[in-house]
């Protein structure tokens, strides 16, 4: 049974800097210890975009510092908040499919998992470069993935979630060809379930009959008022990370808020 342990948005940032009073580094790096200690056999170790927050070059590099320390092999992708070029600077062995886009596809032996990259830039403008696209050419890179499954069921991970989540202001800057991405999975049908992040927060449901999943991020969180229009603000909630399981009826996702779990875990 694949196991797949998954973290989005990590807003790394040089040394020194801080997010509302938070270090990504030092929260993340947490994350990692907690992986490597309670699920060091996880089959892949999946991101999900967002990796530095200001996509400069120190951060990714203080970032691939902290994810080399993972035990379980690493699969990643970009988000809004990433520089395509500047991430493949220092990720050098990341994989990216034949246009240049951070994207992959990994077949497990029971599932087949889909790396999409969804962010709609460069021109690097707000607010079209918060938003996520799937161009023409991911597009039809992603219809060959779902093509090419075979007997598998297809999990999609993306950063932007490609509906809506209820939250007004990061709902204005979600996936923005939402239709026409459901069209397409929908026409395959074999698409078991949808990750993303971008919203910092649990949220799980269904939307047009496929099941999704977003996590929180190991840094800051999106406040839960529905209605605020600002998609910038931050909160100081417990870092998470997910972890999937596939079964031999579907899959079985949880959200692994490692730092409470930690806590109990050296008491007990």
């Amino acid at each position: 049974m694949t196991k797949l342990i998954l973290f989005t948005d990590l807003h790394m940032v040089p040394e020194g800097e801080t997010i509302i009073g938070l270090d990504p580094a030092k929260r993340l790096s947490a994350g990692i210890a907690h992986v490597n200690r309670y699920h060091a056999d996880a089959d892949r170790v999946i991101v999900m975009g967002d990796l530095a927050h200001w996509a400069d070059k120190s951060s990714y590099v203080r970032l691939k510092a902290e994810l080399d320390k993972l035990v379980p092999p690493l699969a990643i992708t970009i988000g809004n908040h990433d520089r395509r070029e500047i991430f493949l600077e220092v990720f050098t062995n990341a994989v990216t499919d034949e246009n240049g886009f951070v994207q992959r596809v990994i077949d497990f032996d029971d599932c087949r998992a889909v790396l999409l990259d969804t962010l709609f830039a460069p021109p690097y403008d707000y607010p079209n470069s918060h938003a996520g696209l799937l161009c023409e050419k991911r597009m039809a890179w992603l219809e060959t993935q779902l093509e090419t499954a075979g007997d598998k069921p297809v999990l999609l991970f993306m950063h932007h979630p490609p509906h809506a989540t209820g939250f007004t202001g990061m709902d204005l800057i979600r996936l923005t060809n939402e239709v026409e991405f459901y069209d397409l999975v929908k026409r395959y049908g074999n698409v078991l379930h949808i990750f993303a992040g971008h919203v910092h927060r649990t949220i799980s449901g269904s939307s047009r009959g496929i099941p999704f999943s977003v996590f929180k991020s190991p840094c800051h969180q999106q406040p839960m008022p529905f209605e605020a229009p600002d998609a910038s603000l931050s909160v100081d909630e417990p870092a998470a990370y997910g972890i999937a399981v596939m079964t031999d009826t579907g899959i079985l996702v949880h959200t692994e808020d490692y730092e409470i779990a930690k806590h109990e875990a050296e008491v007990a």
